[in-house]
């Protein structure tokens, strides 16, 4: 009887605590004059999260761009990635100090980085930060964010204007070529339904391709 007291004991010690929050980063985005005018991504420490946005009121210019309707589905970023967020979220005590430089600087749209988990909660606002660190993540995060859009609108376009795919998917291969685009991993499947559709033109299932090999980048 003692040892299994003691046995029960050891995995009362052991076993993770019921009902315990998951940590979870999150990133709300907000720019008018942008479409999406928008969006909040948000993400476990295994990669796992969820991305939502609204289109908003803003002039895409062009009458016969095709543009993407809001989204809102989970999504998976690389562990290495959510792995780097979440220590910079540590290094700023989650986000519980100032993040706005209240420089004269160019709107670049509003950024909320927020920390939730059992090491408590935070948040902080800017535009444009100071902080090396927490510039370079809000710069970051957009730039998953649009690889997702941009994930979204090759969907419109192979479902709505297969022909409007040759340029879109040139121009997502450039923006994560130069670092505007990141996580192309959030998109995989998207560039696997192109990869392999002999219906859409022979350069889009090259660009394809050529995306998917640097997916876990």
């Amino acid at each position: 009887m003692k040892g299994l007291f003691l046995a029960l004991a050891l995995a009362a010690i052991t076993m993770p605590a019921r009902g315990a929050p998951d940590p979870l980063l999150r990133v709300d985005f907000s720019n008018p004059g942008l479409t999406p005018a928008q969006w909040t991504l948000e993400f476990r420490p295994d990669g796992s999260g969820h991305f939502r946005s609204e289109r908003g009121n803003a002039n895409v210019g062009d009458a016969q761009l095709i543009e993407a309707r809001n989204i809102d589905r989970d999504v998976q970023v690389s562990p290495k990635f959510a792995e780097h967020a979440f220590q910079v979220a540590q290094h700023h005590k989650y986000f519980q100090g100032e993040c706005e430089s209240h420089m004269k600087v160019a709107f670049q749209g509003m950024k909320k980085l927020s920390y939730s988990g059992p090491k408590g909660e935070g948040s902080c606002e800017f535009n444009y930060s100071r902080d090396a660190e927490i510039q370079g993540l809000g710069d970051s995060l957009i730039a998953v964010a649009t690889s997702i859009i941009e994930g979204a609108r090759l969907e419109t376009l192979l479902q709505h204007d297969p022909l409007g795919l040759d340029k879109e998917i040139q121009s997502l291969q450039e923006a994560a070529s130069d670092g505007r685009a990141q996580q192309i991993c959030s998109i995989r499947n998207i560039l696997e339904r192109l990869a392999d559709d002999p219906a859409v033109l022979e350069r889009v299932r090259k660009r394809a391709k050529a995306l998917l090999a640097h997916a876990d980048q």
